[in-house]
């Protein structure tokens, strides 16, 4: 039977979907606690200013509290007061005080404003078991608004870019646009402004196939941020796991976000949300009660044994959410659905995913979570990437992931910045990082493409930073230099920071692009990060996750130098995508596969021979040669055609003197042409010359040479 709340027709309604879900005719509400006792919905006036009622949730149904407003419609904002005991012992947080947001909320009204009605204790003694706070939250709170799904979706459907083709670009949807002089002003910063045709231009232009955007879930700034002036501007304190984040809108934001989507899918480019399910916003024990700790706080938070008031802190952001429970498990898999169904996002890349394996505290790799991915007819089809690594015990698992998931590659990162840095004994290390990486996922059964090879990401120095500074500059985010990584395996080449030396400015930008080369030209799947293809700089800031200005939004205006960067990474990606050799399926066997006679790969010594054990256990080496066979690539195309390329010679030398490097004596008949020389400071490389078998190639200093065979060995 019906009943009437306030001059409200209230319906039972159903225990699922869980959220507000507009059917047409009406707007059914389902919200999950385990322990409450009481269970409030309020509705509030348009400008979310004011309660207009109060319906209290008499109807619980497998630990669902559910009913069904017949005559609410889209547009409604709405959160949740929930009763239960306050006993921080026992894991229990519960303070109806606290006006909360819906976990599943697929829109989110409004921005934060902090005080202390937040916090569900007296600040000054947070440890009491009793609550004796009595502030309401409501008015400094974000509400969860109702949403209408429709939109004209056309024919757009999933990309499915093969990852062996898969070129990553890491970018800040706000970052990205909002210096772009071509882009309207009131778009910067926006979907909108990603999707305009200067933005996608770009994109095109250097070649990328898929867009990683840094977390656009609905997130909050932290409040010691806001108080020195500053932002939470990565967006790694998700509050909101459904709804994208309305900073980055200049409309509606699911419209907008969807339209977004559709247009860079119209061009080519796949979207990979970076999504963050290890913690949430609330922090600590000490920190605010915005949804999930009034909720239900001993079923969404992982507490410690020993006393339930803390929390198991992996993340080092206070709290880690419980993927022991089922209904955690369901909200994350239902996220991740939302977004690959109603808002068809290509993949996601987890960060902290060594969190999400934690079953007890040991990272267990067949833990619930990737059991059911693996199993689901929807997630398993999309691109997953995972951050192998956590911050607690045994949480870095490069190479440890399930079959279906790829990695960041921190090994990739740290064995190239060292190479070229000029380190001594990294050039085993660097060979197999430069071949995919066989020796971590080989054993598993896994592809060349479980790594994600990338030499700088979001986190970290930029690529122009790298070859720049020896040190660390964090000190605009006012925490005195102390955050931030302090092993950055970085080079300055001789000064640190913004210099005129012209000597040195020219050894920066070949760094730049012997990084490039070496990343773009590795077995795998490359990821750049946005900006380092023109140049830009944090002026030696590895930790700009607070800096929401200019320090971090890219500079479109571009020197000489810039430019002809960007032209020279466009051109690696084109040379890799038009050679099957730089982007294999399946791993170098390094011995003859079909019988032409030749590996289909050979290191070779600076004399032109094949390198011997001796050799590669050289601490002084710094240069090395990859001889690729075109013809034993052993793989066929999706028609059962096989895949046959050019031969290659990649020569890499870190060292600080030219060396001469004598071309291998097979194919005897071999003329070589040079496509790459980053020696040279464009890309207009002279093709004229030629070289041949046994001859010396003068291989200067900290460069890299990719030499084509310009006849191809079935032609000998």
């Amino acid at each position: 039977m019906p009943i009437h709340n306030n001059s409200v027709s209230v319906w039972p309604g159903t225990p699922y979907p869980l959220g507000a879900t507009w059917d047409g005719e009406g707007v059914n509400f389902a919200l999950f606690s385990e322990h409450a006792e009481k269970v409030e919905l309020c509705l509030f006036d348009p400008n979310g200013r004011r309660i207009i009622h109060t319906i209290e949730m008499r109807w619980q149904t497998d630990q669902a509290w559910h009913c069904y407003l017949p005559d609410a419609r889209p547009g409604l904002l709405y959160g949740y007061r929930v009763y239960g005991p306050y006993d921080p012992a026992n894991g229990h947080r519960f303070n109806p005080n606290k006006l909360l947001l819906d976990p599943y909320a697929k829109d989110v009204f409004g921005q934060l404003r902090w005080n202390d009605s937040l916090f569900g204790y007296r600040l000054k003694q947070p440890d009491l078991d009793l609550i004796i706070d009595k502030g309401d939250s409501a008015a400094a709170m974000v509400k969860a608004r109702v949403i209408d799904p429709a939109f004209t979706w056309g024919d757009d459907k999933p990309l499915r870019t093969p990852w062996h083709d898969t070129v990553i670009y890491e970018l800040h949807v706000k970052g990205f646009t909002m210096l772009h002089p071509d882009i309207p002003a009131n778009l910067r910063g926006t979907y909108a402004g990603l999707a305009s045709a200067p933005a996608i231009e770009h994109l095109k232009r250097l070649g990328v196939t898929a867009v990683e955007l840094m977390p656009v879930h609905t997130f909050i700034d932290d409040r010691h941020l806001l108080e020195r002036g500053l932002r939470n501007y990565w967006g790694y304190n998700s509050i909101g796991f459904f709804a994208p984040d309305s900073r980055y809108s200049s409309s509606d934001s699911i419209k907008e976000f969807k339209t977004m989507v559709k247009r860079l899918h119209s061009e080519g480019i796949e979207v990979i949300l970076d999504v963050v399910y290890n913690h949430t916003g609330e922090g600590s024990h000490l920190g605010p009660t915005l949804c999930f700790r009034g909720i239900d706080n001993s079923a969404y938070y992982r507490v410690t044994p020993e006393d339930n008031r803390y929390y198991m802190d992996y993340t080092g952001c206070g709290n880690t959410l419980n993927m022991r429970h089922p209904r955690v498990l369901q909200l994350i898999m239902d996220s991740l659905r939302y977004w690959v169904e109603e808002m068809h996002v290509d993949g996601f890349r987890f960060d902290l995913a060594s969190a999400l394996a934690r079953e007890l505290h040991a990272v267990d790799r067949l833990g619930a979570f990737f059991d059911i991915i693996h199993q689901d007819p929807v997630l398993s089809q999309v691109k997953l990437i995972a951050e192998p690594w956590d911050l607690g015990e045994g949480g870095y698992q490069v190479g440890n992931f399930p079959l279906g998931w790829t990695e960041w590659n921190g090994k990739y990162r740290d064995t190239m910045r060292a190479y070229w840095k000029g380190d001594g004994s990294v050039m085993g290390e660097m060979a197999y990082r430069l071949t995919g990486s066989s020796d971590l996922y080989e054993h598993g059964g896994r592809r060349p493409y479980a790594s994600i090879n990338f030499i700088t990401c979001h986190d970290g120095f930029t690529l122009r930073d790298l070859v720049s500074y020896n040190q660390k500059y964090n000190s605009a985010n006012n925490e005195e230099n102390r955050d931030g990584e302090n092993h950055n395996l970085s080079w300055n080449c001789g000064e640190e920071g913004i210099t005129n030396n012209q000597h040195i400015n020219a050894l920066r930008n070949r760094q730049q692009r012997n990084l490039f080369a070496t990343l773009l030209l590795s077995q795998g799947v490359p990821m750049i990060c946005s900006g380092d293809e023109m140049g830009k700089t944090q002026l030696g800031n590895n930790n700009a996750y607070c800096q929401d200005n200019e320090l971090t939004w890219i500079d479109w205006t571009l020197n000489r130098e810039n430019q002809h960067l960007l032209e020279f990474v466009s051109e690696l990606i084109k040379l890799r995508k038009q050679h099957p050799i730089f982007r294999r399926r399946y791993f170098f066997q390094g011995r003859d596969i079909v019988g032409a006679g030749v590996k289909d790969l050979t290191w070779l010594s600076p004399k032109g021979c094949e390198m011997t054990v001796a050799e590669w256990n050289l601490s002084f080496a710094r240069c090395l040669g990859l001889f690729l066979a075109g013809d034993a690539i052993d793989e066929y195309d999706s028609r059962g055609k096989k895949i046959s390329d050019d031969n290659f010679i990649l020569l890499f030398n870190a060292h600080h003197e030219k060396i001469d490097f004598t071309l291998p004596l097979h194919p005897a008949l071999a003329r070589w042409e040079v496509l790459i020389n980053t020696s040279h400071t464009d890309t207009n490389i002279p093709h004229g010359r030629l070289y041949h078998a046994n001859e010396k190639f003068a291989l200067q200093q900290r460069s890299v040479v990719v030499l084509k065979q310009l006849i191809s060995p079935r032609a000998n």
